[in-house]
């Protein structure tokens, strides 16, 4: 029992250890959103600050236009999270039940095309967004996002729609259900937890990318939060850590609010009471 106790704090310390180890960034961000350009400026830094203002944040906003750029970015991470989900639901359904060639051609290029570093493809893919004129538009962001996410949202979906028993599939088969069907009606409820953590991986990702909006959107109105952050920061290199700690506090926002409005969704058990009626 004792040896059982000691165990059981050890992981438990561990756990806080990680805990605080994710966290620390996110605090530190918040506690220099808030502080003063003289504490920010001081030799001797705090941890928290000892005059709080909410002046960085009225300079972010006026110096940049964030809340525009947060729209941009909530309509791109937005349709790309759908449009990938959507896709990658009745691929993923047709690799895992249609074992064959094609399934392991999928599974081949699922692991390949996550080797590939966005250097080496983003002159290609210039190319052909510049030909479909596509080219500093948020559709053409969409489109990109949505195939660079579109493999490892295939492959998470794979291991929800494994977990569904097949035997739910045939009882709805022999009450004269075709696959669609039995697609719409039987597996996709099931998948609901599924769905909601991939679209929750999809939209962050989204979100959060930087790369391919810098080279792909030269409209300053067109650009995403993530861009807009590096308007903070001086030709060189000098950043102005109050207003930039405060804008990227605003860009974490949205992601919270998506991940709270979802993560009651993210339940288990769901499986437990799914019979044939």
């Amino acid at each position: 029992m004792l040896r059982r106790r000691a165990g059981r704090t050890g992981q438990y310390a561990a756990l806080l250890c990680y805990l605080v180890f994710l966290a620390f960034p996110l605090l530190w961000l918040v506690s220099t959103a808030f502080k003063s350009p003289r504490e920010l400026g001081s030799v001797d830094p705090t941890w928290l600050p000892r005059h709080p203002t909410l002046g960085n944040f009225r300079t972010a906003l006026d110096e940049q236009p964030l809340l525009h750029a947060a729209l941009n970015s909530l309509l791109v991470a937005g349709a790309a999270a759908l449009v990938s989900v959507a896709v990658a639901v009745p691929a993923s359904y047709a690799m895992v039940r249609f074992r064959g060639a094609v399934s392991r051609a999928g599974t081949g290029w699922i692991l390949v095309s996550q080797m590939f570093p966005l250097v080496l493809i983003i002159i290609p893919l210039f190319m052909v967004l510049k030909n479909l004129h596509l080219i500093d538009s948020r559709p053409g962001l969409v489109v990109v996002y949505v195939v660079w996410t579109l493999p490892f949202v295939l492959w998470m979906l794979q291991s929800y729609v494994r977990a569904v028993p097949v035997s739910l599939e045939e009882a709805a088969a022999i009450d004269g259900c075709g696959r669609w069907r039995t697609l719409r009606s039987v597996v996709l409820p099931l998948l609901a937890p599924g769905l909601v953590a991939t679209l929750m991986f999809a939209f962050v990702t989204a979100w959060n990318e930087f790369f391919f909006a810098l080279v792909l959107l030269k409209t300053p109105e067109k650009q995403t939060m993530s861009v807009i952050l590096t308007h903070f920061t001086g030709a060189e290199g000098a950043a102005d850590l109050g207003p930039l700690a405060a804008a990227a506090l605003l860009a974490t926002i949205p992601s919270l609010v998506f991940f709270a409005l979802l993560q009651k969704r993210l339940v288990g058990g769901m499986l437990s009471g799914a019979v044939k009626g």
